[in-house]
């Protein structure tokens, strides 16, 4: 299309994730609503994503066409990675298994990337040497790592159908990184390729669409809370709340505070440590400037009902 390379799909593909990350700029600037950030950020590296793979290579760019395809591997290795952390993020997960940390998954690609696919090409010259010797590796532990997120998110004997539907999601947007080297081994087919990463994007936009909905059916006091915001901002002092500033987790466990629960259920109930629990309702505690638990309910539970 528009004589180069990209294919219609990817063009496609472009388009409606433009699309996706301009309402959750509209709806962000208008509801001041903070969260949607890290799924801002993934989208307009998902467009980065799309504009470098889809337009490039070309014949006028300047330089060796080595750059053009550093370029385009290495914001498809951001794109992956910043996939990775982005559910990190939404499971709280500091380690996996076998000591597997974000910061691991970070240095073992990026050092992949300059010892099995620059030096082989600097050395031989070829760039179809160097996609083997990166791509085969790299994939094989893009699965061991799927499997490895897999087992530590599942829970089959979970009941909740909001928990559920978001672990298969997130399977889904790592298998979708786990089968990237695989096709790209097969070869250059964009509508493949492209194809496969931005259904990674719909699976993650999936997941933010079905949390919104399962607030509104599951958590009606959720509008109690975001509508004291308005009578917050008149009498700031003395109800000195400010949700905005919590993030999406945060108000899930303030909710399950004010539901007079404790932190052990509240873990059970969200599907994480208990550890993670406390950490965050101290920063709860923080900026809503009270002490401790029994000084947060004091404050805000008579607030609630």
């Amino acid at each position: 299309m528009f004589g180069t390379s990209i294919h219609w799909t990817t063009f496609f593909n472009l388009l409606i994730d433009t699309i996706i990350v301009l309402y959750s700029l509209y709806v962000s600037f208008k509801k001041k609503y903070s969260n949607l950030n890290r799924f801002i950020y993934l989208g307009f590296s998902f467009i980065t994503y799309n504009i470098t793979g889809g337009f490039l290579p070309i014949n006028n760019f300047p330089g060796p066409i080595i750059i053009q395809y550093i370029i385009t591997y290495s914001v498809a290795i951001f794109l992956c990675l910043y996939i990775i952390y982005y559910l990190y993020k939404e499971y709280d997960i500091v380690v996996l298994k076998y000591n597997l940390t974000l910061r691991k998954v970070v240095l073992i690609t990026i050092f992949g990337f300059i010892l099995l696919f620059l030096f082989p090409y600097f050395i031989s010259g070829s760039l179809n040497i160097s996609r083997y010797l990166f791509t085969i590796p790299i994939s094989i532990f893009a699965f061991v790592f799927l499997i490895i997120f897999y087992r530590n998110i599942s829970k089959p004997s979970n009941s909740n159908t909001f928990i559920l539907r978001r672990n298969k999601l997130s399977t889904l947007s790592l298998a979708c990184i786990a089968l990237l080297p695989i096709f790209t081994i097969i070869g250059d087919y964009q509508w493949i390729t492209f194809t496969l990463m931005n259904t990674a994007f719909y699976a993650i936009t999936i997941m933010e669409i079905d949390r919104y909905l399962f607030f509104i059916k599951n958590n009606t006091r959720m509008f109690e809370i975001f509508a004291l915001k308005k009578k917050q901002r008149d009498d700031f002092v003395k109800q000195k709340i400010i949700y905005e500033d919590l993030t999406r987790r945060e108000i899930e466990i303030t909710l399950s505070i004010l539901s007079e629960l404790n932190y052990k259920n509240i873990a059970k109930e969200l599907f994480i440590a208990e550890s993670t629990v406390s950490k965050h309702a101290s920063n709860i505690f923080k900026k809503t400037g009270v002490k401790n638990r029994s000084e947060f309910l004091k404050r805000f539970l008579n607030k609630q009902k």
